[in-house]
């Protein structure tokens, strides 16, 4: 199947300070549709910090300033009048560390069904059975739908968490080193489950290893002091890296 040559998000001059301390400057990037781009760069580069600023969660923050455009499906999403939780609606967020609801495996799926969507006893338990599904969690959960998420695996957690993220039909997952607290076979597990949600979302992920972002992107994007040093398709960027910081991260040489 051919790829989308659409960017789902793209921003424009973006600036981001903590406490007037510039974390990212003057981002200029291009993130395609339904492809897995990966944002990699040394810890404390600001990754993190560019893929919140996708869905404005920064802004809960005290102290931030943010200036530049952030353009996702067209419009900046930074100008004034735009519905917040209707922008994070679009966007699933997986974090480190899987943060299950303290509710039952069936509720932490129907959670936002039930907010987002007006939906019938049948028709809710066809979404929750759909999207375990979707995350490959279904078979082993299905005769336990009501025992409290805690009781999870941390890998099954994080499953759920996805599965959670995808109940409310987001455009974009934003994957925050979504497996850095699980063993490998879950950490496998995970990219399996993102390289096949990439057909129906935009995956971002946010990465410190880089042998992973070599197996899964598309696209990838290099962040070093918070700043974009190189971005392109993932075989092009691997195999004929253009600026000598890229060349050192690459060879390992800076980390």
């Amino acid at each position: 199947m051919k790829k989308s040559s659409i960017n789902q998000i793209e921003t424009k001059h973006l600036n981001v300070e903590f406490h007037n301390h510039p974390v990212i400057k003057d981002i200029n990037i291009e993130i395609p549709a339904k492809q897995l781009t990966a944002i990699i760069g040394p810890s404390g580069c600001g990754k993190t910090t560019l893929l919140k600023s996708f869905n404005r969660l920064l802004e809960i923050q005290d102290d931030v300033k943010i200036t530049g455009q952030i353009v996702v499906d067209g419009i900046n999403i930074m100008s004034a009048g735009h519905n917040v939780p209707d922008i994070r609606k679009k966007m699933g967020l997986i974090s480190q560390k899987p943060y299950p609801l303290p509710m039952s495996i069936f509720e932490n799926v129907a959670y936002g069904l039930r907010i987002h969507h007006d939906k019938n006893a049948k028709e809710l338990a066809e979404n929750v059975q759909h999207c375990l599904q979707e995350v490959g969690l279904w078979n082993e959960v299905k005769d336990r739908l009501h025992d409290p998420a805690s009781r999870l695996s941390v890998g099954q957690q994080q499953r759920l968490c996805l599965a959670r993220a995808i109940a409310v039909q987001p455009e974009v997952l934003l994957c925050d080193e979504p497996t850095s607290a699980l063993d490998p076979i879950a950490a496998q597990q995970i990219e399996k489950l993102l390289l096949k949600l990439k057909k129906d979302y935009t995956v971002i992920l946010v990465t410190h290893t880089l042998r992973q972002a070599k197996r899964v992107a598309d696209y990838v994007i290099f962040l070093y002091f918070g700043m974009v040093i190189e971005q392109g398709p993932a075989d092009e960027f691997f195999n004929n890296p253009k600026n000598p910081e890229t060349k050192a991260y690459l060879s390992g040489e800076i980390s």
